[in-house]
């Protein structure tokens, strides 16, 4: 059956995403200056909001995965998974993190150990000490396990279970039955709601393109000499977008699967590598420390609204990275519910919340104290490199004094493009399919729709860091991403309201009743 184009959805997101773009191109400054007004007003007098919906979506994923809850199956009692419990890893995965646990690996550690922009200013220790060690990695810890992850799981297991068990429309808008009931069901509310969600994921989208086209570029430049310009940022472009316009061609099935598993091995292989050559001792003892740090301030961080974290911990990091995952949520959690039919809800939160986490912790650890160590004993001032040449400078630098270099940092560079072009797939082809109407979970948007999506998001990350002022246009279209996510934000916590109504106050949807007797014969 041929798959009508939602208009209502399709065409006021382009207009405004070109939009963004001819601005960036025409004046760059306005853009950055507009976007970051915004994102610093959200992430001021907001951050309370941030900090309580993100730590409400932690409580409701662990209530969920340790109560009865987690026994109902995705598709009823009898559903079988389509994809194997590696392979949705490896989906799930792949498709969350695009390349920032690759760019943060050293960098975020480092900027933390070494104060760069006053991130531990309001502590009581001393930069590249032994306390700002263990800070570095608890902080790490925090920043990139279970509070984001669970943003996106409760999300992908609202939208799976609406849809699989409640048998409602594959939406984001259905997840709200519960606390609107009816008035989702109204064109002009789901077609503001997807709006809403594609606006922010495709903005972000192409942040990630662009940060990744200009860390990709600085890493051949220090590697290989060949200097950033236009033309080699086009080529770069333009590789990148084939290999994911290529996989999302080939569908969920064939093309994300073997990206994902491609990416997976990749970032193993990592790990194993830096385990190999890496100070073993000192990682596993420093991580362990900071494990303990993490926990003893887990509350306190969990809460700080930048009273005693300061600005420059609170808002530039946590609440910016709360921010970007909160924009990511919606059609991450479309994504995440097209992989996961005939999962338990506890099978689901293990498989996208807890295994991500422990992975996050693990390569932080193994990344970040390598990093720390060398900074420590004098090997590599890598704090001196990051405040010289960026947020972002750290990595090749780092890479390029392991041994086997020469391997290592053309494997990373490879690592970023399979990252960004795997996250890629994963959320053009959901933006495609939001732009679809009455699509399910187990169909494919239109070829036409994923590769216009992939070639505009394209567009934007080319002329943002070709044209845009190379780091000032990153920023830009980031700032914006960001500041598109205070939006929703609002979406966001309506989303975890009808997930603690559905799941801890029993508001029955449509459909949930055979369901949980279904599960309950299991129990």
């Amino acid at each position: 059956m041929r798959k009508r184009l939602d208009i209502a959805v399709f065409l006021p997101t382009s207009l405004i995403i070109l939009s963004a773009a001819v601005l960036g191109l025409v004046d760059n400054e306005m853009l950055v200056r507009i976007a970051k007004g915004i994102f610093y007003f959200a992430l001021s007098d907001f951050a309370w909001l941030y900090q309580l919906a993100a730590f409400a979506a932690l409580v409701l994923t662990g209530y969920i995965f340790f109560s009865k809850a987690g026994n109902i199956r995705l598709g009823g009692p009898d559903a079988k998974p389509v994809f194997s419990l590696a392979s949705t890893f490896a989906m799930a995965l792949s498709g969350g993190i695009a390349t920032g646990v690759v760019t943060y690996s050293v960098n975020e550690p480092i900027i933390y150990l070494g104060n760069v922009y006053g991130e531990i200013a309001n502590q009581d220790f001393s930069p590249v000490s032994n306390e700002a060690a263990i800070f570095a990695i608890a902080r790490s810890f925090h920043n990139w396990s279970f509070i984001p992850y669970a943003i996106y799981s409760v999300v992908g297991l609202m939208i799976a279970y609406t849809h699989f068990n409640a048998r409602r429309d594959f939406s984001i808008a259905a997840t709200l039955a519960p606390v609107l009931g009816s008035i989702q069901e109204k064109p002009a509310v789901r077609s503001g709601i997807s709006i809403m969600a594609v606006l922010a994921i495709a903005l972000g989208l192409a942040s990630s393109f662009g940060a990744g086209l200009a860390l990709i570029g600085s890493g051949l430049e220090s590697q290989y000499g060949i200097v950033s310009t236009p033309s080699s940022w086009l080529v770069l472009t333009l590789v990148t977008a084939c290999v994911f316009l290529v996989s999302a061609l080939f569908g969920l099935r064939r093309g994300m699967k073997f990206m994902s598993h491609v990416n997976a091995f990749v970032f193993y292989a990592f790990l194993v590598i830096l385990l190999v050559v890496g100070p073993v001792s000192y990682i596993f003892s420093l991580s362990t420390t900071a494990l303990g740090y993490w926990l003893d301030n887990f509350f306190l961080w969990s809460f700080d609204t930048g009273f005693h974290g300061g600005e420059a911990l609170v808002s530039w990091w946590t609440m910016y990275d709360w921010s970007i995952w909160i924009a990511y949520a919606p059609l991450m959690g479309l994504f995440l519910a097209r992989i996961s039919y005939g999962r338990t809800l506890r099978e689901f939160l293990l498989i996208n919340w807890i295994a991500p986490s422990i992975f996050g912790m693990v390569w932080f650890s193994i990344w970040g104290a390598s990093a720390i160590q060398w900074q420590m004993d004098g090997t590599l001032d890598l704090v001196k490199i990051v405040t010289e040449g960026g947020a972002v400078a750290g990595l090749w630098s780092f890479l390029q004094h392991l041994p086997f270099a020469w391997i290592l940092v053309p494997l990373a560079i490879l690592t970023l493009v399979v990252s960004f072009a795997t996250a890629a797939d994963a959320m053009t082809s959901t933006i495609a399919a939001t732009c679809v109407k009455r699509i399910t979970a187990e169909e494919e948007a239109p070829k036409v729709q994923k590769v216009f999506w992939g070639i505009l998001i394209s567009v934007i990350a080319y002329v943002m860091v070709a044209f845009g002022g190379g780091a000032q246009g990153v920023d830009g279209i980031k700032f914006l991403a960001a500041a598109g996510g205070f939006c929703v934000l609002f979406l966001f916590i309506l989303i975890v309201v009808s997930a603690i109504r559905l799941f801890v106050g029993r508001g029955m949807l449509p459909g949930q009743d055979e369901v949980v007797a279904g599960s309950k014969e299991k129990m």
